[in-house]
C-alpha cells in the first residue's frame, strides 16, 4: 500500500458542537490540538515520527546519519551516493537482483505494473478491490497507465487460489497487497500464499507484491524476507510505513525489469535531483526498526487480547478486535459509537491522563451509522505496556465516551 489513507476524512474535522459555526475551531486548529495531545502524552503504544515537529525530525536525521553512511562522501545527484547504497541494501534484504528508489509507492507500483503489462502483452491486473490502487489513488492505474483491473474476490480478506483460478477473464499480473491494510492488515497463511501464487502461474500471469508493509510479515509467515519475496516476480516496499522514514519506496526484482523501471521513473517525473534525506532516513529505519519488528508483532498480540478483555469487562456489548490475534503489529478495533465521539475521547484521554491509547477513528465505509473503527499500531513505546496497563487504559477511555456523544 502506498502513501497514507488518502480520501479518508478525518473524523475529528466533522465534529459537531452546540456553538455557532463561526465559533467552531478551524480544521487546522483541530489538527494541531490532536498533535499536541498525542505528542505530550507520557505513554503511548506508538509514536509516529510524522507527529514530531520539524526540528526534532531534523535532529534525529542528523544524529542517525553518521551511523549508516560516510557523511564525507558526495551527495547524490539523480541517484547514486547514499541512494545507491539504499538500493543495494534493499535488493540484498529481499534477495532480489536489483532495486530502484522511487519518491512514492504509488509511482513505484504504477511503473511495475505497466512494465509487466508490456512484457506479458496483457494490461489487465487482478487485485483486491480494497487494495491501495483501487481505493486511494484516484483511478491512477487506468487514468495514467492505461491498465485495467479485475477482482478475484470482494470479501474483506486475501483471495484464495480457487478464486484466482476461477476468475472469468484473463490477466497478465496478479497483485497481492501484503498485508491487506483496509481489511485489517490481514495476511494469508504461508501455504495459502504459495497456493495463490501457484494459481497465478497456472494462468501464465506474473505476480507482484504490494509490500508497503512487507517488513513486518515475516513473523506471521515464519519465513525470512528473501523467501517471501522469492514467491513474487517483483516487490514494492515502503520506507516511511513501519520504518519511520521521511518518504520514498523501492521496487525490487530482476535486473532487466529494474532497468526498465528506471526509465519509466524518469518519464513519470520521479528522477529527483537529490534524495539523500529520504534515503538516509530509510537506512536509519532499516538499522533501528527492522530488527525490532518481531517484538512489535508479538506485543501486538498481547495488546489486542488485553483490549478485548478490557472491552468485555466494561460491558461494551458489541465490539471487534480484528484480526484476533493480529497478523502484524497493526490491527483494527471497532466500537458501537460515532467516529467523532471516539476521536474526541481519544484526544481527551491524552490531554487529561497522559495516555494515548488510540488515535483517530473513522466511520465504516459501508454499513450502519454509529459504528467506527481505528487502527492500532504497536511500536517501540508499546513494548513497555503490560496487559494490566492496556485494560486500565481502555476502561479510562470508555469513561470519556458519553452516551450523548456516542449516539448517532
Amino acid at each position: 500500500m502506498a502513501e497514507g489513507t488518502a480520501g479518508t476524512t478525518d473524523p475529528a474535522e466533522g465534529r459537531a458542537g452546540t456553538a455557532d459555526a463561526d465559533e467552531q475551531p478551524s480544521a487546522q486548529e483541530r489538527r494541531l490540538r490532536k498533535l499536541r495531545a498525542w505528542r505530550s502524552a507520557e505513554r503511548a503504544l506508538d509514536r509516529p515520527p510524522m507527529h514530531l515537529p520539524v526540528g526534532e525530525r531534523l535532529a534525529a536525521l542528523v544524529a542517525g546519519a553518521e551511523d549508516v553512511t560516510d557523511l564525507d562522501r558526495p551527495a547524490d545527484m539523480y541517484g547514486g551516493g547514499v541512494v545507491a547504497e539504499l538500493e543495494e541494501r534493499v535488493a540484498e534484504l529481499l534477495g532480489m537482483e536489483a532495486a530502484a528508489f522511487f519518491p512514492t509507492g504509488t509511482m513505484a507500483q504504477q511503473v511495475a505494473l505497466r512494465c509487466w503489462a508490456g512484457r506479458t502483452g496483457d494490461s489487465t491486473v487482478a487485485l483486491h478491490p480494497m487494495a491501495h490502487p483501487e481505493v486511494h489513488e484516484r483511478g491512477a492505474l487506468g487514468a495514467v497507465s492505461g491498465l485495467r483491473t479485475v477482482h478475484p474476490t470482494s470479501q474483506p480478506r486475501q483471495p484464495t487460489a480457487q478464486e484466482v483460478r476461477d476468475l472469468s477473464e484473463p490477466f497478465g499480473t496478479l497483485m497481492l497487497e501484503l498485508p491487506l491494510r483496509d481489511a485489517g492488515f490481514v495476511l494469508p497463511t504461508w501455504e495459502e500464499l504459495e497456493e495463490v501464487v501457484a494459481a497465478a502461474r497456472e494462468r501464465d500471469a506474473v505476480v507482484h507484491f504490494d509490500g508497503a508493509r512487507l517488513w513486518e510479515c515475516a513473523p506471521h509467515f515464519g519465513r525470512e524476507l528473501p523467501e517471501i519475496a522469492a514467491l513474487a516476480d517483483s516487490v514494492y516496499v515502503s520506507f516511511y510505513k513501519t520504518l519511520g522514514g521521511l518518504s520514498g519506496a523501492a521496487l525490487a526484482g530482476p535486473e532487466s525489469l529494474i532497468e526498465e523501471a528506471r526509465a519509466w521513473r524518469h518519464r513519470y517525473g520521479g528522477q529527483l535531483f537529490q534524495q539523500f534525506p529520504a534515503a538516509l532516513a530509510a537506512l536509519i529505519g532499516l538499522d533501528r526498526e527492522l530488527p525490532l519488528l518481531p517484538s512489535y508483532v508479538a506485543q501486538a498480540k498481547m495488546v489486542a487480547e488485553a483490549l478485548a478483555e478490557g472491552l468485555t469487562a466494561a460491558g461494551v456489548g458489541w465490539f471487534r478486535v480484528h484480526p484476533e490475534p493480529p497478523h502484524t503489529h497493526q490491527f483494527q478495533v471497532w466500537l458501537p459509537y460515532g467516529a467523532d465521539a471516539l476521536t474526541e475521547a481519544s484526544i481527551r484521554q491524552a490531554e487529561e491522563t497522559g495516555t494515548a491509547l488510540f488515535h483517530g477513528w473513522h466511520s465504516a465505509p459501508a454499513g450502519p451509522p454509529g459504528v467506527a473503527f481505528t487502527e492500532v499500531t504497536v511500536g517501540r513505546e508499546g513494548l513497555e505496556w503490560t496487559a494490566a496497563d492496556v485494560r486500565e487504559a481502555v476502561t479510562a477511555f470508555l469513561d470519556l465516551v458519553t452516551p450523548a456523544e456516542g449516539s448517532s
